[in-house]
């Protein structure tokens, strides 16, 4: 079973990390899609506006071109490369408010902030295939700088020579230039943007994966949960027979007595064991003391080990009571207790066992000490916990549940009392409780 969950383990992570790149997936091809959504319209809106940008450069055939006539001035070196290269500075600085008013006012609703570039990328003179420019120049730009372009846009054109300018000088038909031109537009904010459309999406997609994670952490607790009690209840199976030994063998030591001869003493001792017997029923099944409570009486604790001596003659019972009257706790739970840290001292090879009660007006100490094979201190504290038992290389050598310490903390706890566990190893066991009360 073990090695089915560690499959399921495996075959669920896997499953898990596919249906997380299937997601991932998923959410990277729609902020694609998104994003190519967006900057067409951008680049819809802006198209007619920067085509007419281009047309105010005088880059397309018109006969009245001034930008035409700079680029015949520096051919001919009329003017310098500066002059040349300033001029196209001063028109994106002349130009670089009302272009960045008109984008701004386009996208004011949607508010996104565009970027937009407008730059000849190749100047030539066709004639001598000469080239004008060694680097891109920038004829319209807005207040926001494009960084990684979205879109580019690019377009080549020649310009005309046939034509005659304003000052009816005539230029020559084979002053023809090949212009290349490239419009960038960029989205600053694009990420943000497509973040809040995209952001029920998002959180859904996280929702369901949390969803199937949290399901399945909660199938498996249960699963492993199932199979501790498997577990436990091979264990339960295996040794339930050896924890009615002790009120069995009463009372067929009590039944051949009887046959034998007739003691008053011994019915009294059956019904004890008959009591017991009930009193497991109820712990293993319920953990309940049920019924009406019973308060114990001083006269009660010298009966219980009056029974655990009889049924192991072999043992040493020491008992000192020095408890003189009726007390506010229930009988059956305290010979729960009593027996149940007696039994353990047996079990663990104890040939000598002292019991000692005393009383204040406010508590009531039970000491239990024994001569056994001790308690290891790294074991103090496992020794309480439900069907526990302490073993030495992973095998248990004591018969038994591993219930009779968990039911002792369970009372005690029950009464708000506490345990106190002192142990050498070899040199045996002592059990302090305290149980409070009022008088």
């Amino acid at each position: 079973m073990i090695s089915k969950s560690k499959n399921l383990v495996a075959a669920f992570t896997i499953l898990f990390l596919l249906l997380m790149g299937i997601q991932a997936y998923f959410l990277v091809k729609t902020y694609q899609l998104k994003e190519r959504e967006i900057y067409r319209t951008v680049y819809d809106q802006l198209t007619n506006f920067t085509d007419r940008l281009e047309n105010q450069g005088g880059i397309i055939t018109v006969t009245n071109d001034s930008l035409q006539q700079r680029f015949i001035e520096f051919k001919n070196k009329e003017i310098t490369k500066t002059q040349f290269l300033n001029s196209f500075e001063e028109n994106r600085k002349v130009n670089e408010k009302y272009v960045s008013q008109f984008v701004d006012q386009q996208f004011a609703k949607e508010k996104y902030q565009v970027a937009a570039k407008i730059e000849f990328s190749s100047i030539l003179f066709v004639p001598d295939n000469i080239h004008l420019i060694e680097k891109p120049v920038v004829l319209y730009e807005t207040k926001n700088k494009v960084i990684n372009p979205g879109i580019l846009n690019t377009g080549t054109w020649e310009t005309s020579s046939s034509f005659v300018s304003d000052q009816e000088k005539d230029i020559p038909r084979n002053n023809v230039f090949l212009v290349k031109s490239k419009t960038s537009f960029e989205i600053l904010n694009i990420k943000s943007i497509i973040f809040k459309e995209l952001i029920v999406l998002i959180f859904s997609c996280v929702a369901l994966l949390l969803g199937v994670l949290l399901l399945y952490i909660f199938t498996l607790k249960n699963l492993i949960k199932q199979q501790k009690q498997v577990v436990i209840l091979h264990a339960v199976v295996d040794n339930i027979s050896h924890e009615f030994k002790t009120p069995i063998a009463t009372l067929k030591i009590a039944t051949k007595t009887l046959n034998k001869d007739w003691n008053p003493k011994t019915l009294p001792l059956i019904e004890r064991q008959v009591s017991r017997l009930e009193g497991l029923m109820l712990q293993l099944h319920n953990d309940d003391d049920g019924g009406e409570m019973i308060k114990v009486k001083a006269a009660d604790w010298d009966f219980i080990i009056q029974d655990l001596a009889f049924v192991n003659p072999s043992i040493q019972f020491i008992l000192k009571n020095n408890t003189s009257q009726e007390l506010p706790f229930d009988k059956n739970l305290m010979e729960t207790v009593l027996k149940n840290l007696c039994e353990n001292s047996v079990k663990y090879g104890a040939s000598t066992i002292k019991i000692n009660l005393s009383q204040t007006e406010r508590n009531l100490e039970i000491k239990v000490s024994d001569n056994g094979q001790g308690i290891d201190k790294k074991e103090f504290k496992n020794i309480f916990e439900k069907f526990y038992r302490i073993q030495s290389n992973n095998i248990h050598y004591t018969k038994g549940l591993g219930l009779g310490l968990y039911f002792v903390q369970k009372i005690v706890e029950k009464y708000k009392g506490m345990v106190i566990v002192a142990s050498e190893p070899t040199y045996g066991t002592t059990f302090k409780i305290n149980l409070p009360y009022e008088n």
